[in-house]
């Protein structure tokens, strides 16, 4: 009888009980990993905690009370503790992760170490295994290479972790690329695209979704994603006096949610924006039907999930020409692909809003490239090569 691949996987980015919506995607990959026949996995989601007595901040107050090891949906996660400097302490983090994991698996074995997001798990997975002579794989998702790979503090451990890996994976063709440009050799990246619960995001009632809302019979565009720079949030109220009478609604929270109020109120358009704060995954669903639009001209991308998922639910997209973008919006049917500025943007939403396709049409534009067990089975195939397997 074949013995399992024993996986030691490394997430930074895994939810939890006081951030339930926080690397969601991780912990369904990592799921679907464990569902797959002869794998036994273990996983370890470091907790970084800032030295008293900023410990006590209410931001990581809740995090200092997260159990050291837990059953999470069906996985046993164990969560050590490393010290974590805010903003400024990036570049010592791979080697405080690698010390927090070993102190979780010591004395375990395993065949592949498994690094969920490429900074700073990957050079955390690199040290890991040179410390019990193994293999290990790291996955790109978007900014770990656009920003941490190009960050002179953080990009020479980027690069050296995607030398030496035995095999590599990235959400999209087009991040792929954007690997070898720092680098990497595309050759050892194999593209792994993200899954998405079809139980769950998938066509609907959207005047009853509008209801449930309370959005009315107006027109609605939505993002969904941090209140951040990066995700060009602003771009979209800039474009809105070209919009008359459409309503965008925001879900998420982030730093520049008082710059978003005051900018659409210099703009007269205040009423017509409504900031949601975060949303709750299992509440996604309905608020991607409610929309007539979903838009995001991000700086940069990997392959969104809001992307795949407003699609799942029939609701087209305009996005920036980000990340896999193109693999994504390859008809209009599924949406435009646009400038990031606000004429642009307004233009791809007329234009939908004028011709809105089927919401079945939409969601058929995927393909069936996005499923979870396919996911899972990917990941344990490309494990067990790297494993030698």
């Amino acid at each position: 009888m074949t013995a399992p691949l024993r996986v030691l996987s490394i997430a930074t980015l895994f939810p939890d009980a006081a951030r339930p919506n926080f690397g969601l995607f991780v912990e369904r990959s990592l799921r679907a990993l464990a569902a797959q026949p002869g794998i036994e996995l273990t996983v370890v989601a470091p907790v970084g905690l800032p030295p008293f007595p900023l410990s006590l901040h209410k931001r990581y107050r809740v995090l200092r009370s997260l159990p050291r090891t837990e059953e999470w949906h069906g996985l046993t996660v164990h969560r050590p503790r490393f010290t974590l400097i805010p903003r400024y302490g990036a570049r010592f983090n791979p080697a405080k992760v690698a010390r927090a994991v070993l102190s979780a698996v010591r004395g375990r074995s395993f065949d592949v170490v498994d690094a969920q997001f490429f900074y700073p798990d990957g050079p955390a997975a690199m040290r890991v295994a040179d410390a019990l002579g193994l293999p290990f794989s790291a996955k790109a998702r978007g900014a770990d290479i656009s920003h941490f790979g190009h960050d002179s503090a953080t990009a020479p451990p980027v690069i050296e972790a995607g030398r030496r890996a035995a095999g590599l994976l990235a959400v999209s063709d087009a991040l792929r690329r954007d690997m070898a440009a720092i680098g990497i050799d595309p050759a050892k990246v194999a593209v792994h695209y993200t899954g998405i619960d079809p139980t769950r995001f998938h066509p609907g009632d959207r005047a009853a979704a509008r209801a449930a809302l309370g959005m009315g019979d107006a027109s609605a565009i939505a993002t969904v994603g941090a209140l951040i720079p990066r995700k060009g949030q602003a771009l979209v109220i800039e474009a809105l006096p070209a919009l008359p009478g459409v309503h965008y609604w925001l879900a998420g929270a982030g730093e520049e949610e008082g710059r978003y109020r005051a900018l659409a109120k210099r703009l007269g358009v205040a009423d017509r924006v409504h900031l949601m704060g975060p949303v709750a995954n299992a509440d996604l669903p309905r608020l991607y039907r409610a929309a007539d639009v979903v838009v995001t001209p991000s700086i940069s991308e990997g392959l969104a999930n809001a992307w795949v998922e407003a699609l799942a639910c029939g609701t087209p997209i305009v996005i920036s020409d980000a990340g896999g973008a193109g693999e994504l919006v390859t008809s209009p049917v599924a949406g435009r692909i646009v400038e990031r500025t606000p004429g642009a943007i307004a233009a791809a939403v007329q234009s939908i809003l004028a011709a809105p396709p089927s919401p079945e049409d939409v969601a058929a534009s995927l393909g069936g490239r996005f499923d979870w067990d396919r996911n899972g089975r990917e990941l344990a195939e490309h494990l067990r090569c790297c494993a030698g397997r």
